[in-house]
């Protein structure tokens, strides 16, 4: 492990302890090999439906490179209303850290949501139950990745879905997995279902990296053999 690797990981070990000791019984662990937690916040006396949880993944290069990639959970909540919040955290993020505040990030945004918007311009995306997203750009001037998810109400698909890209070392790359529930519950596998699904897409269009290798693979579907009739 770098150096640098080394520092960041003590750093989140010592994150980790402290918020775990303020938010006690409201924080969680979800995935602590990906580094995935969440804060889950419930008004129990008002409100006991209304439960937000704020979803928190600390890659490799927090804090000293990149931020941590975070999103609001909260089936009750759509629409202006979310997307409203989410950008409240995120200036807050803004102003605090100053981490993210490049044009660069910023763009990225800009673009993934127009590239969102475009999709759901197909009435049966549109429609969808779930349409879980993540997407990993890689900066070339830093060496490092602007990265983020979306659950869209399957709590902890969107980071799976990115710890996917990362594994594979996807880059430049934006992932929309659409799920229809159909009437029957399949319970943990559907995040292996989820995931199949984007890996296939990612290796089908040359976006994974093989194992032990540095270059890209694009790998190419077998034409089918000519059958020839008797």
């Amino acid at each position: 492990m770098e150096q640098s690797e080394a520092g960041n990981l003590q750093k989140q070990i010592d994150e980790i302890e402290a918020l775990s000791s303020i938010y006690e019984d409201e924080w969680c662990v979800i995935d602590e090999a990906a580094r995935v937690f969440c804060i889950r916040v419930v008004d129990e006396l008002e409100h006991p439906k209304w439960t937000v949880c704020l979803q928190v993944m600390l890659p490799p290069e927090y804090p000293s490179s990149a931020p941590p990639v975070y999103q609001l959970n909260a089936s009750w909540l759509r629409g202006q209303e979310c997307t409203a919040l989410s950008n409240s955290l995120e200036e807050i993020y803004l102003a605090v850290c100053g981490v993210l505040a490049s044009c660069v990030y910023l763009n990225v945004e800009v673009k993934v949501k127009l590239l969102l918007q475009e999709l759901y311009q197909n009435k049966k995306i549109a429609n969808a139950t779930h349409n879980i997203y993540a997407y990993r750009i890689h900066c070339e001037d830093k060496q490092t990745f602007l990265q983020d998810c979306e659950d869209d109400g399957e709590t902890a698909a969107g980071g799976r879905l990115l710890h996917l890209l990362q594994i594979l070392d996807a880059r430049n790359v934006l992932v929309v997995v659409s799920r229809w529930y159909g009437g029957i519950l399949l319970g943990p596998d559907r995040f292996k279902h989820i995931n199949n699904c984007a890996r296939n897409i990612l290796v089908d269009e040359g976006y994974a990296e093989l194992a032990g290798e540095g270059s890209r693979t694009s790998i190419k579907k077998k034409k089918p053999k000519n059958k020839r009739g008797k």
